[in-house]
């Protein structure tokens, strides 16, 4: 190698991130049914039928539940999804994203 040629060391970073989880929060209205949350825990969060009731039920009493605890762009688009169907059957139901903490 002369004076005028260069090396070039390339460091490559291995490790890999995990996704933040965020929190998705089914938030109580007394204008949703509980049919309706009940359904949308079963279509878009694959929860059985005994398990999507106890959730609702917790929603209902507790004025809120967390639904499920997923990664962010995971969690933003069952949002998306389950908003997106209440709208159609004009349910107001409100679901908020909140960073799970480690």
């Amino acid at each position: 190698m002369s004076q005028t040629d260069a090396a070039t060391k390339i460091k490559i970073n291995e490790s890999i991130k995990e996704p933040s989880m965020f929190r998705v929060i089914y938030l109580n209205d007394n204008t949703t049914t509980m049919e309706f949350v009940v359904e949308s825990l079963i279509e878009f969060f694959d929860y059985n039928t005994e398990t999507a009731i106890k959730i609702t039920e917790d929603i209902h009493n507790n004025g809120q539940a967390i639904v499920a605890v997923l990664p962010h762009e995971v969690a933003e688009q069952k949002g998306t999804e389950v908003l997106h169907s209440a709208r159609t059957q004009n349910y107001p139901l409100q679901i908020k994203l909140e960073p799970e903490e480690a």
